[in-house]
């Protein structure tokens, strides 16, 4: 079974840098709700649009995305 996608952003967590993504994974650890064993574009994307107010940019979650489908490769 291919690594979540929550599995992915938790390797980006860095509380002390300011890049977009890294912010994202450190706002997604503190966010009790997050679709933790998804591993589909879909889903997570309508989560996100509906659920996370610390996400800025959806952008930042297209970004991640490709370096989850890079790490999967």
């Amino acid at each position: 079974m291919p690594k979540s996608f929550y599995q992915f952003l938790m390797t980006e967590r860095n509380p002390e840098s300011y890049d977009p993504v890294a912010t994202f994974a450190n706002n997604a650890f503190l966010d009790s709700s997050f679709p933790k064993q998804e591993t589909e574009f879909d889903p997570l994307s309508k989560y996100l649009e509906e659920n996370a107010p610390y996400l800025p940019s959806m952008t930042i979650f297209d970004d991640a995305w490709q370096m989850y489908l890079a790490a999967l490769a």
